[in-house]
């Protein structure tokens, strides 16, 4: 029997259990798959497991919707601090470990969560394309119409594209507008558009930056509006990361899995 909650981040959306005790650590791909899975299942774009780790108020462990574990997750950690907070065990502020490391977040009155994302040294950029890691890896392409991209199309050919194919990357489309950035993602392991991606739109926000200093990005994705805040050193690195915006509880329940057909 699956105890879960369910919640989304600009339209991003996860199922959150509560394994602290471990009683989902022998899920299989198969299963995680099937939960994801939005006419069969519970239906998300990943899900996550809370765990208890030494020296941290949780761990954060994600899959993918596809039931393979996956790469930092950046609306999916604001999601989870929420979880956190609904289950008491964390209040204003929290510290958290993830698949890429360490992560601090605040949890604001007026239901925002700010995730502080790793620092980024390096990005591979052109006139065209940009192509970093901001906890999972980026490709992101500049566009005149995000709105007339095929992005899956488009998206799939990059992503399993030679040099890429293997791994696979993140694909985001970016237009840049009066006061703000317009994103659509390709992510892998969902391997179809999503209304958001927390990295992908930090990953958008390195790539437009100009200048040093203390900067902030607004992005507008279909799912919703996040702002990212960061300082840009001297030598090009990227520094105190935040990826802001609500994380919201949509609904939770219970579903047995005995009699499921997987396969």
């Amino acid at each position: 029997m699956i105890h879960f909650r369910k919640y989304q981040g600009t339209g991003n959306d996860f199922i959150l259990l509560d394994n602290r005790q471990g009683a989902y650590s022998r899920l299989s791909q198969q299963e995680i798959a099937f939960l994801c899975d939005r006419r069969f299942g519970i239906g998300a774009d990943g899900l996550m497991f809370l765990q208890q780790h030494q020296g941290y108020d949780f761990e954060m462990v994600y899959f993918n919707a596809d039931g393979a574990e996956g790469s930092m997750c950046g609306n999916g950690g604001r999601c989870i601090v929420r979880y956190a907070q609904d289950l008491g065990l964390v209040t204003g502020r929290t510290r958290f470990l993830a698949t890429d490391g360490p992560h601090e977040a605040l949890l604001r009155d007026d239901g925002t969560v700010e995730l502080k994302m790793n620092d980024v040294h390096a990005i591979n950029s052109s006139p065209s394309h940009a192509q970093l890691n901001t906890g999972s890896p980026h490709y992101v392409q500049w566009v005149s119409d995000v709105d007339a991209v095929d992005v899956v199309g488009d998206g799939r050919s990059i992503r399993y594209s030679p040099p890429f194919a293997s791994e696979g990357i993140n694909v985001n489309f970016a237009e840049r507008k009066t006061g703000y950035i317009a994103v659509r993602t390709y992510e892998r392991g969902v391997e179809n558009e999503t209304l958001s991606c927390g990295t992908g739109v930090t990953a958008v926000a390195l790539a437009a930056a100009t200048g040093e200093g203390p900067q902030e990005t607004t992005i507008r994705t279909p799912g919703g509006t996040l702002n990212i805040r960061f300082c840009k050193t001297a030598s090009g690195h990227f520094e105190e990361v935040w990826l802001c915006g609500p994380a919201t509880f949509v609904f939770e329940g219970s579903l047995d899995l005995s009699n499921r057909r997987l396969s």
